[in-house]
């Protein structure tokens, strides 16, 4: 917030527009209620206004803390929320940076900044602050805001300038590779032998590696200086700068033993050049920036999915006839006309007809469900069997696909950046090491022998090679690159570093049921006969292919999935089936059908007892069956019920072994479903889970990750369906299950390619590994640094008489790039054993 003369010291101001106030006790409570919390200094609140005007230190309390208390109090707080596309960040110091310009704009009340999706969402009051506000913040800050035309499409507009960007970077990677390799040729010309076939003197030699690798520093890598000038004139320092400084060390050095060799024409002395090592930072930090990237391209793929899966069209019924009208013209209260295996255009309230409708792209369930007057349908659903009328009730933005895009995109931009601890070094790294040549050259030229100016010269160039960035800024993308390639060798795709770093961190797995845990798919798992018989055995043997053989004739050609799988175990058998007559649908209920001359019923108990059907004993077989999980249904021939057909969803192989694997790491499990408490315990005992969440609606699991997170849990959300892709995007790291939806999997972090659990468990382990070996090579970047840059100012010289030749310092800067690339490549032995 901006801070007026004013307010005390070290306080913040903020304005909250206050709604529902309507008397002078409405105010005071307000205001007596804010003043009470801690770390609020000064609250008041003006009843004409509907403003509440507070003086805090942002240090012990925070703006979502006043919006709450006022909410509780039973009043409104009125915030918008605006997504804005930033370009032109690059690191963790960058998004700070975006994140300090906008909160700094008066009435935003938070700002939040996504480097992997490249967003900022902000929440303000639209009276105090706008889009021209934060822009100007953001440009302000040195970066800049991606623009939509009127008309234009924001995700396609995104779309297309990643696309841009993605393409002029990998075309500067490949010239870069093009011009590196010949600098490496001539390098080492004389050590291939290829002197004796022509012999090119050293100062030629050294020209030609100049005119080779300048364009390589200043067109290839100009990127890296923008950043590194964009960094300084905010008075820090990032990866840039690093890069920057490092690799123009060398190549100053370069250009002056290339022109003008006698400055370091000292005794024990000549002249080298490093063009090669400047080019292969470049050209290596460049390859990960390309990587990240093509990683980064992804996130707007989701929302496109997304907003593809609504119709184009609707079908209205005006002035009694059918008129298809565009999507955008259709308006609350229409009576709209849908047709067997088409989608539904809104939401909205069956009118007329009856039907079943696969909500599996919405709820994440296998099973269609049954529709009639009254029921709600939600538009994207695909309408199964029945035609049927309905009224639009939500439209445009409201409708619960919009609020699904929208919750992704929230998630998405309120993810916090993960703190990339490279950069957070290379913010002291640099100046400390600028700081450390600046003073080797003033004490070598102030204090040390004749020439004192090539000797200070030559130390400063030592320091600054020895302190090159170039094992400092592998360290991280090389083990990252090797994780993400291990992965996809065991069936995971890895969206980006930010899983890789956050993932070994998780302590709670919230799981989806359907199509995660379970096949997504209903089979009949019993068949229970309710005859009589002198065995169990007989009445299996018998009883079973009976009841198979009605159910499966009754259902053939049926589109309902409990139809197919009950059909699917009756063929299992070899069973022949007989077609049906008189087939006729009891919505809700079950069917009727007449089989080889017999009445045939198929459905639940409700429809037994419209039929004045005795079920007996089988109900409470019938019971036991729906406890578990299972769905019964009764089998009536004749007036008589013969027996009970279950289906249900059944558990992956490997569902069970991935949780117990997980539970022996420490991790909590929970699963979420939309199912009753009954089914959803019945399978979580199955598998073993810890924790259930259940009847929890799709558009409520984003909010029920938000609870966990809340109670300070790492979250990893693992997903199938459409309606988990906000959750997936609200958790610390999405998992996706590769066989499920597109858009899943766009909105997730992790995708299981073949939906196998263990990959859940392999994903922490891998991660793990992954950081630990990142660790690892940040020691031995900086070892060489810690030990040689005090060699390189010349410690040793009044003792020993040694100086360390820049020759020597380059390597050992590049041998600690090859400790740094050949320890990330250790991790290609990762296993992961389930014993």
């Amino acid at each position: 917030m901006t801070v007026e003369e004013k307010d005390p010291p070290g306080s913040k101001r903020i304005d909250l527009p206050v709604t529902g106030m309507t008397c002078a006790s409405c105010s005071s409570r307000v205001q007596n209620t804010l003043s009470e919390l801690k770390g609020v200094e000064n609250a008041s609140v003006n009843l004409a206004a509907g403003q509440a005007t507070l003086f805090y230190n942002p240090s012990e309390t925070s703006v979502h803390e006043f919006i709450k208390t006022i909410k509780d109090l039973g009043y409104g707080v009125s915030v918008s929320t605006i997504i804005i596309p930033i370009k032109g960040m690059t690191c963790a110091s960058c998004v700070k940076r975006v994140q300090d310009a906008l909160t700094s704009v008066n009435g935003v009340f938070s700002a939040s900044v996504n480097l992997a999706t490249e967003k900022a969402t902000v929440e303000y009051s639209a009276v105090q602050a706008g889009i021209r506000d934060f822009k100007k913040a953001v440009r302000d800050a040195g970066y800049d805001v991606v623009e939509v035309q009127p008309g234009e499409d924001p995700v396609e507009k995104e779309k297309r300038e990643r696309e841009e960007a993605y393409s002029k970077l990998r075309t500067k990677l490949i010239i870069g590779i093009v011009l590196t390799v010949p600098i490496f040729v001539l390098m080492l010309w004389e050590q291939i032998g290829l002197s004796a076939i022509v012999d090119i003197p050293q100062p030629v030699n050294f020209l030609l590696q100049f005119l080779i690798q300048t364009p390589v520093q200043f067109w290839v890598g100009w990127q890296f200086y923008t950043g590194a000038f964009a960094a300084a004139r905010h008075r820090t320092t990032n990866m840039n700068t690093l890069i920057a400084v490092g690799t123009s060390a060398a190549y100053v050095y370069s250009v002056t033993a290339t022109f003008y060799p006698s400055v370091f024409e000292i005794e024990g002395y000549t002249a080298h050049v490093y063009f090669d090592t400047a080019a292969t930072i470049i050209v290596l930090i460049l390859l990960g920036r390309l990587f990240e990237a093509r990683a980064k391209g992804r996130t707007s793929e989701a929302i496109k999915k997304l907003a593809g899966l609504q119709p184009k069209t609707a079908r209205v019924i005006i002035n009694s006839e059918e008129k298809d009208i565009p999507i955008e013209d259709v308006e609350i209260g229409d009576i709209i006309l849908v047709r067997p295996g088409e989608k539904i255009p809104v939401d909205g309230i069956l009118k007329e007809g009856h039907s079943s409708v696969d909500e599996s792209m919405i709820s994440g369930e296998s099973i269609p469900v049954e529709k009639n007057a009254g029921a709600q349908v939600i538009g994207a659903t695909i309408n199964k069997t029945g035609s049927f009328r309905f009224e639009a009730t939500r439209v445009g933005r409201d409708t619960m696909l919009s609020q699904i895009i929208n919750l992704v995109q929230k998630a998405q931009g309120s993810k916090p950046p993960i703190a990339r601890l490279v950069d957070k070094i290379a913010s002291v790294f640099v100046p400390v090491v600028m700081g450390i040549a600046s003073i080797t050259f003033v004490v070598w030229f102030m204090f040390g022998p004749e020439p004192a100016l090539t000797y200070a010269l030559l130390n400063f160039v030592a320091v600054m090679i020895i302190a090159c960035p170039c094992a400092l800024g592998l360290a991280t993308p090389t083990s990252i690159m090797v994780g993400t390639g291990k992965g996809a060798e065991n069936g995971i795709l890895i969206r980006g570093a930010e899983a890789l770093e956050t993932a070994h961190r998780i302590n709670t797995i919230v799981f989806d049921k359907t199509g995660t845990l379970t096949k997504g798919e209903p089979v009949v798992t019993d068949v229970i006969s309710g005859q009589s018989g002198s065995t169990r055995a007989e009445r299996s043997a018998v009883s079973e292919q009976e009841i198979l053989f009605y159910a499966a004739s009754a259902e053939k050609g049926s589109e309902h999935p409990l139809g197919d799988a009950i059909v699917k175990k009756a063929k299992e058998q070899n069973i022949e089936l007989k077609d049906p007559t008189g087939f006729q649908a009891v919505p809700g209920h079950g069917i009727k059908a007449v089989i080889a001359g017999k009445n045939v019923l198929l459905g639940n108990e409700k429809l037994m007892n419209d039929e004045n059907i005795n079920i007996g004993s089988l109900a409470e077989k019938a019971a036991g069956l729906s406890g578990e999980g299972r769905t019964p249904m009764y089998v009536a021939v004749d007036g008589k019920a013969i027996g009970v057909v279950a289906v249900a969803d059944t558990l992956k192989e490997n569902s069970v072994a991935a949780i117990k694997a997980l539970q022996k790491l420490g991790v909590e499990t929970v699963m979420i479903t939309g199912d009753n408490k009954r089914t959803a315990a019945a399978i979580a005992e199955q598998v073993g889970i810890d924790r259930v969440l259940s009847e929890v609606l799709p558009e409520d699991k984003a909010k029920e990750v938000k609870k966990l997170q809340a109670a300070n849990k790492i979250v990893a959300m693992v997903g199938d369906g459409i309606n988990d892709a906000p959750a997936l995007a609200q958790a610390d790291v999405g998992i996706a299950i590769g066989t499920g939806a597109d858009v899943a999997m766009e909105a997730s972090d992790i995708t299981l390619i073949g939906g196998d659990l263990k990959g859940v468990v392999t994903s922490i382990a891998l991660s793990k590994a992954t950081i630990t070996n990142i660790k690892q090579n940040l020691f031995w970047a900086f070892a060489y640094n810690v030990i040689l840059i005090p060699v390189a100012a010349g410690i040793l010289f009044p003792f020993f008489g040694i100086l360390l030749n820049p020759m020597y310092a380059a390597a050992a800067m590049g041998m600690s790039s090859v400790t740094v690339v050949s320890n990330a490549l250790r991790l290609r032995n990762f296993r992961v054993s389930f014993s």
